[in-house]
């Protein structure tokens, strides 16, 4: 049907052979003694038919009157279980079926950014800690959050004293006018300040890994001056000092080193279960854990070696089976294939002299056992499972193996020169006071065949552990304990959130209050950073909080 429509090219095979037949129509349809054309037209005959695109695919080729079109698959996604759309929770709802109304700015997108188990947690007066970075919250509820709108100045400078001053704030269970409660509007200013370093407001300084797109075609002065790079990285040495120096005095509860290729979460000694300073490292490569080794830092790999330990138990019990088999026939396994070499050294296999068969079994070579584990190390690079943990004073040798490191600051690119990023909760020397972004965002979406209020609070910006549990706590008090929240994680830092094998047990509250008296935290976001991480090497992606008790995915 589609050879049948002029000028159409199926296999587009030959183009000059379509132009050539084009062009001897032009002849035999135009008279000789045409009038000539205006100079700058084309020259192209008025009954010929428009000419097709010849980058179109065949499924978009023309077709003649009265031939039916293919079906073509259906590609939209399957209905809900509910059988309705409408029978979705309200944050799942999204613009669609109906137009969303927004008023003021452009409404947001209310369904969830990733994919999230069918099953939440169970209903808890508390969440875990999640020590990953955010870089974005999306609130909703069914209340207005205009009491977040348009702080006074008087109520912003408040915001800024209390924060400087670590002042505690304890809201009642519930607000009934939060618009014109000023204790809350105070607190909502204070719980959004952070520290940073360097401050160089025409740059994005978060997040630092895959950013160069961001800061392309950005001014950076200092990319091809060295003497400009010596001054930056000499101020940044000054202010990384001074964060350590305060985190060892549990001045400063934690702080986060984000370099364009690593990220490091120092933790002072309380928190997360351990009762000394630590320092976790993500992504890792080979490269950086051998110029570690080399300083004398011992750190130690905990999803390795929990990988490491799970494979050697389940590889024990396997070949225990196949040697007992074996004897049990008279047959000796040093004829068969002889066991998978593991990462560790001729050591793993004393187990095989307890059961008195180091003989029928034939071990692995310490060439093949060496060969193996630099191709692990290779595989696990820039991956989660290259996380490194450093404890104790090895956090101080850290410290000056970073300092002193010249693959910290990248060499070409966008970030040439561009000193780490360093973010804290508190002030330190050189850190510049920075605010997270928020507005709030009034939408209606259509439900049950009619269009009710969705409200919405947006905040933007490095998103730290300690500034959840207290916007939560806010929104506690001023939505009436009933609202859910949309977390976007920078996906480098989800593993911060690994459970650390050495950790202490749990320490009690007064344990947590009494080592860390002046850090700047609320008691109750202490008593939450202080427990053990349980949530792996993944994040809170949703929160939700119904009849003040919350229940998350991850």
């Amino acid at each position: 049907a589609a050879s049948a429509v002029p000028g159409y090219s199926p296999g587009f095979k030959k183009p000059p052979a379509t132009l050539r037949l084009k062009r001897k129509r032009l002849q035999r349809s135009e008279p000789a003694a045409a009038a000539p054309l205006p100079c700058g037209s084309a020259l192209r005959a008025p009954s010929a038919p428009a000419r097709r695109n010849p980058f179109s695919s065949l499924d978009n080729a023309p077709r003649a009157a009265g031939t039916p079109q293919p079906r073509q698959p259906d590609r939209r996604p399957p209905p809900p279980a509910s059988g309705s759309p409408s029978a979705a929770p309200f944050w799942q709802v999204g613009p669609s079926p109906g137009p969303a109304v927004a008023e003021g700015c452009s409404p947001p997108d209310l369904r969830l950014p990733v994919a999230v188990p069918e099953v939440p947690s169970s209903p808890r007066h508390e969440f875990p800690a999640d020590w990953s970075i955010k870089t974005r919250l999306l609130f909703m509820s069914s209340q207005p959050f205009t009491w977040a709108e348009h702080l006074k100045a008087q109520e912003e400078a408040q915001g800024f004293a209390q924060h400087c001053r670590a002042t505690e704030t304890n809201l009642p269970q519930s607000i009934q006018e939060p618009k014109q409660s000023t204790e809350l509007r105070c607190a909502f200013q204070q719980s959004l300040v952070y520290w940073l370093h360097p401050s160089l407001p025409w740059l994005q300084l978060f997040p630092r890994i895959g950013a160069d797109r961001k800061l392309a075609g950005k001014a950076s002065p200092w990319s091809q001056d060295e003497a400009l790079q010596q001054v930056l990285m000499s101020d940044w040495s000054v202010s990384f000092t001074s964060l350590y120096n305060l985190l060892r005095a549990k001045l400063c509860p934690y702080f986060y080193v984000c370099t364009y290729q690593f990220t490091v979460l120092f933790r002072a000694a309380g928190l997360a279960g351990s009762d000394v300073i630590t320092a976790v490292i993500s992504p890792t490569t080979r490269g950086l854990r051998e110029a570690m080794r080399n300083e004398g830092i011992e750190f130690s790999l905990p999803l390795v070696e929990e990988s490491r330990t799970r494979k050697q138990k389940n590889s024990k019990v396997n070949l225990e089976t196949e040697v007992a088999n074996s004897l049990e026939v008279g047959n000796s396994v040093e004829d068969g294939e002889e066991p998978a070499p593991s990462d560790d050294d001729d050591e793993s296999f004393s187990w095989l002299e307890e059961m008195g068969v180091q003989d029928k079994v034939k071990k692995p070579d310490a060439i093949s056992i060496k060969l193996r584990k630099e191709k692990h190390e290779v595989q696990m690079d820039h991956r989660p499972e290259s996380l490194a943990l450093v404890k104790g004073t090895n956090t101080f040798t850290l410290l000056n193996f970073l300092i002193n490191c010249k693959s910290l600051v990248a060499v070409a690119g966008p970030q040439a020169g561009l000193p780490p990023t360093l973010l804290s909760p508190v002030a330190f020397r050189g850190g510049t006071m920075q605010t997270l972004k928020a507005r709030s965002i009034n939408a209606k979406a259509k439900v049950h065949l009619a269009y009710e209020d969705i409200f919405s609070l947006e905040i933007v910006g490095p998103v730290m552990p300690h500034f959840l549990h207290s916007l939560t706590a806010l929104l506690k008090s001023a939505q009436r304990g009933a609202f859910s929240a949309v977390l976007y994680t920078h996906e480098p830092t989800a593993v911060f959130n690994t459970h650390l094998d050495s950790a202490s047990p749990a320490l009690n509250k007064e344990t947590i209050c009494k080592d860390l008296p002046m850090c700047g935290l609320h008691p109750k976001t202490l008593d939450q950073l202080s427990q053990c991480p349980t949530l792996g090497k993944s994040s809170i992606r949703f929160l939700e909080m119904k009849d003040y008790a919350y229940t998350w995915k991850s």
